[in-house]
């Protein structure tokens, strides 16, 4: 709901407005509070590590102060079960105190010396050091579908805190209240912690003109991003049109092909069909990592695992989407895949009524597929096109014809692995994660994860939104040569005062210079 610049959340089950009255950030506010971010800047990047720790902890610790106040508005602005809200509010605060551990280790920053050789012939070698910094204050777009973990708090805001930059976080429209929420445990744990004013900061808007003022400061350094492609894209846009372009780390959704290879579907198809029933209908499809794509080799037992799994998907209640314009947006694309031809609509959930979403999947022909691009599009919400191929060989040339995705999961026996070894050849140039026997939906924070995939998945393939390498987003690169000891940041100095691990002419070590 919508009144001038003021807008409200909205309840997603009644879509009525929710208390609380929110407002457009104006270009004033905009430039106000990017203004403090900037002069937070100068003081925060100079934070020692353990201060940077405790700050991301004490962050957390505010969240689980909110206490179930905070779950309840979450829940009626998404209708996402409470349980549900439980595990994210989890997921939240534990990556939080990753990002905390990783800081206060202190390795990451990437510490390489070489060493000074004045006496080399013919010509003498400088003292050479590199270290990671930050870049500056950063962008962050709250997502929708995860509104703790992918958003005011969620990743992109703990890397690029962790990472030594200041955020301003434009709230996602249809979750204000909680965002509201969270950001009140974040500026909570700046006081406490004796960070500068302007740290982090929390701007509103339920227009894309907020989003592009944002993004067109001078003195945003880069954009965080999770969404749908046109909104990623646009942004990207904004941030290369700048006088000075900024990087534009933008996950913009994917629809993460799935291939089921012979053997697995004869020895495991009915839990293979059990897993992707699940998969596809897991918070109301409303995960990046839903399987949209399902590729079967036609055999024997390929109509057993059809039947499996068009009686699954038929016992699926419908359910509410995080917003009515996602719903009219889902059904919408539902309307546009019926009206391709050779298209069968395979299987459909139970309907809950004209308010929720219910699940569908469709078949066809591998070769319609190829003739029809809108089929490997991304329809948000519980949805997947299952398609049949002919051969090992029509496999790989599908796979070899995909755009890029954030996953790619394979079902298959040891002999089907060994058998289609070249099919993840191919995919690993694809997507940013492969999947063996597994489900695409669940994405663990680790050290190790990527959550990421060449365009059009995100417009910076060589990143990740989630896991600890998501800080290396936000800074960059700085090679300080022939500097005095007095003048080195501690990471670099002989005596490696951080205790940690750097690259010392070649060789891996705790150890001083």
């Amino acid at each position: 709901m919508n009144t001038n610049n003021t807008f409200y959340a909205i309840n997603a089950t009644t879509e009525k407005p929710l208390e609380g009255a929110f407002q457009n950030a104006s270009i004033g506010k905009i430039n106000e509070v990017v203004k403090k971010a900037t002069e937070a800047f100068e003081i925060y990047r100079k934070k020692d590590k353990n201060s940077i720790a405790d700050f991301l902890d004490q962050i957390a610790e505010e969240i689980m102060n909110l206490g179930d106040s905070l779950l309840e508005r979450c829940h009626l602005e998404t209708a996402l079960p409470m349980a549900r809200l439980q595990g994210e509010r989890v997921r939240t605060v534990n990556q939080l105190k990753l990002f905390a551990t990783v800081v206060r280790e202190g390795s990451w920053v990437d510490a390489r010396i070489d060493t000074a050789i004045p006496d080399r012939i013919p010509i003498p070698k400088a003292d050479i050091r590199h270290m990671l910094i930050p870049l500056g204050p950063i962008a962050v777009f709250g997502a929708s579908n995860f509104p703790l973990a992918f958003s005011t708090a969620g990743g992109d805001t703990a890397s690029a805190l962790a990472a030594g930059c200041p955020v301003v976080v434009k709230g996602h429209k249809a979750h204000p209240g909680t965002a509201e929420l969270v950001a009140t445990a974040i500026l909570k744990a700046v006081k406490k912690c004796r960070m500068p004013d302007g740290t982090f900061s929390l701007i509103h808007g339920n227009s894309r003109k907020v989003g592009e003022d944002l993004v067109k400061h001078p003195e945003i350094k880069a954009v965080g991003f999770t969404g749908s492609y046109g909104g990623g894209k646009a942004l990207f846009n904004y941030a290369n049109a700048r006088l000075e372009p900024i990087p534009v780390f933008a996950e913009m959704g994917s629809t993460n092909p799935v291939f089921i290879l012979p053997a697995a579907l004869k020895e495991s198809g009915d839990k293979i069909a059990e897993g992707m029933v699940g998969s596809i209908t897991i918070g109301v499809g409303q995960f990046c990592t839903k399987p949209g794509l399902l590729f079967i080799q036609k055999s024997e037992s390929t109509d057993k695992f059809y039947s499996q799994l068009g009686n699954g998907i038929s016992k699926v209640p419908g359910a509410t989407m995080l917003t009515p314009d996602m719903l009219k947006a889902y059904n919408s694309g539902i309307e546009s895949t019926l009206q391709i031809g050779e298209v069968e609509l395979f299987a459909s959930g139970l309907n809950g009524g004209t308010t929720t979403a219910t699940s569908k999947v469709f078949k066809t022909s591998i070769e319609n597929f190829i003739n029809n691009k809108s089929l490997s599009e991304e329809n948000f919400g519980p949805t997947s096109i299952l398609v049949e191929a002919n051969s090992k060989e029509e496999i790989f040339e599908i796979a070899r014809n995909l755009e890029g995705h954030l996953t790619a999961t394979v079902h298959g026996t040891d002999k089907d692995l060994e058998e289609y070894k070249e099919l993840f050849d191919i995919l690993e140039l694809k997507v940013g994660r492969v999947l063996i026997n597994g489900f695409p939906t669940g994405v663990e924070v680790c050290n190790s994860m990527v959550h990421g995939g060449p365009y059009p998945a995100t417009t910076a393939p060589q990143s990740t939104s989630v896991g600890t390498n998501a800080m290396k987003r936000f800074v960059r690169p700085v090679c300080f040569q022939n500097y005095p000891q007095f003048l080195l940041p501690d990471a670099l100095k002989n005596n490696n005062p951080f205790v940690i691990w750097r690259l010392i002419d070649g060789g891996i070590s705790k150890s001083g210079v």
